[in-house]
């Protein structure tokens, strides 16, 4: 419930602050009932919210670098959000692991960014081995919009936009041929998503007028992540479900 809650809550923050987002072909998206990674180039730090938001009620696990669950209530936030620390100096066997296991047992699907880092075109090969030992689909997307919270602010459009998903079954090795050919059919589909995405800007922002809506909005949205930033802290001391399953 929490994490429906927390994709809401930053779903509506991301609509009081822009309020020009467009998703296409989310008819594309794979089954609730079917787990699979869904997979996107990392161009901002908001579009996994985009991807997300999408998919719902499908639920999801991240990585996320263990620097950012230092600070203790941003460290519970994104827990909750789903999201599992990831030592990228020496990410050992845990790495694969924890989301092969909840995507052959589980009911969430993983959420990856194979290019590793935002604003990197190279497709690694890790999505290629946990979709091949999960025995489960890559489901592909891709952002268009503005990279800078500035001209994010500023209402310039976003596209969120969905592909074809990606059977790897019939590669039987993951091996240097294997990995290369799921990253090139990954890529494919990116650079075609890419390419609807253009099809699809027509330079427009916002209208102006909508922020007749947005303002008041923006004063509820402000309580609400108050709220939230106490309830974190105190829920922090007191609830960690992870510790259990470990």
């Amino acid at each position: 419930m929490f994490y429906a809650y927390l994709r809401g809550l930053v779903m509506f923050l991301l609509w009081v602050a822009n309020g020009n987002a467009h998703f296409h072909n989310t008819e594309k998206i794979l089954s609730e009932d079917e787990n699979y990674i869904l997979v996107a180039p990392h161009r901002t730090f908001w579009d996994p919210v985009y991807m997300a938001f999408a998919a719902r009620p499908k639920k999801f696990i991240f990585m996320a670098k263990k620097e950012l669950f230092s600070n203790r209530m941003f460290g519970w936030w994104i827990r909750m959000c789903g999201a599992f620390p990831i030592d990228r100096d020496n990410p050992g066997q845990e790495a694969l692991r924890y989301p092969i296991n909840t995507l052959k047992k589980g009911d969430r699907s993983l959420v990856m960014f194979p290019s590793g880092s935002r604003h990197s075109s190279d497709v690694k090969g890790g999505v290629a081995v946990i979709a091949k030992m999960a025995k489960v689909k890559i489901m592909p997307a891709a952002y268009q919009g503005p990279l800078k919270f500035g001209d994010f602010l500023k209402g310039e459009r976003v596209d969120m936009n969905f592909g074809n998903a990606i059977d790897i079954s019939d590669i039987k090795k993951m091996n240097d041929e294997g990995i290369a050919e799921v990253a090139n059919r990954i890529q494919s589909e990116f650079d075609r998503l890419d390419a609807e995405n253009a099809s699809y800007s027509n330079g427009k922002r916002v209208n102006p007028l909508t922020y007749l809506i947005r303002i008041p909005a923006g004063v509820i949205a402000f309580v609400l992540v108050l709220l939230t930033v106490i309830f974190s802290y105190l829920a922090s001391f007191v609830y960690k479900p992870w510790e259990k399953k470990n």
